[in-house]
């Protein structure tokens, strides 16, 4: 299996010019622990992760400093203190980032996130964003990877297919699906037992589907999108 028939596609992006706070609430809403910073030709050129934000809140003086630790503390680089002072996605972001192909096998994926001690990585073609890989997605495609042959073109087609009625029928661009040998995995969070039921029928209604597993998950009351 590859990059492309793992990866989560319908990437939520921002801007470099996204301010700080309108990163943090896509974060919130969207229930996911990053977002690739990308310019108008969908070309990635950072990306923001909670720890970001997080050496953000550390350096904004809203924490109290141990007066012994600031002590023995050495003066702040240039490059830290705008990475915790900064006020949008481009100031923040974490840059230069890995990349990968659509077609590299997920075994190299994987060593490459275990080398560089990372949880995500972007899927690019010719330096556009096609989607991203993280360890969630690499563990779903180790489930099936030990099946006969794994996906063919017929899968990816099928695949491609769905993506594409999930999005644009159903609003549901952030389900990550997996298909093996005509087997259907879905996964990821929906608002209601409704959405979950119709991501379904979209993945049976399918030609070449031989079975669909449904894993999708609900999200708590209140914590719904926006």
């Amino acid at each position: 299996m590859q990059a492309v028939d793992i990866m989560t596609p319908n990437v939520i992006t921002v801007a470099p010019e996204t301010q700080v706070q309108e990163v943090a609430r896509l974060l919130l809403e969207n229930h996911i622990s990053a977002v690739p910073v990308v310019d108008g030709d969908d070309r990635v050129l950072g990306i923001v992760s909670e720890g970001d934000l997080l050496r953000r809140i550390e350096g904004s003086g809203e924490r109290p400093r141990h007066w012994l630790r600031a002590l023995f503390e050495t003066p702040a680089s240039p490059l830290d203190y705008i990475k915790s002072h900064g006020r949008t996605a481009e100031q923040v972001m974490t840059s230069p980032v890995i990349e990968v192909a659509g077609d590299m096998p997920i075994d190299d994926i994987a060593r490459l996130l275990e080398k560089h001690r990372i949880k995500r990585v972007p899927v690019t073609e010719g330096g556009r964003l096609l989607g991203i890989v993280s360890r969630a997605n690499l563990l779903r495609g180790f489930s099936v990877a030990g099946l006969e042959e794994g996906a063919t073109v017929d899968d990816r087609a099928i695949r491609d297919r769905l993506h594409k009625e999930l999005e644009e029928t159903l609003g549901l661009g952030q389900i990550n699906v997996i298909v093996v040998q005509g087997e259907v995995q879905l996964w990821g969070l929906v608002d209601s037992n409704e959405q979950r039921k119709a991501a379904q029928v979209a993945a049976e209604d399918i030609p070449g589907v031989k079975r669909v597993e449904n894993n999708l998950g609900m999200l708590p009351q209140g914590m719904g999108r926006v």
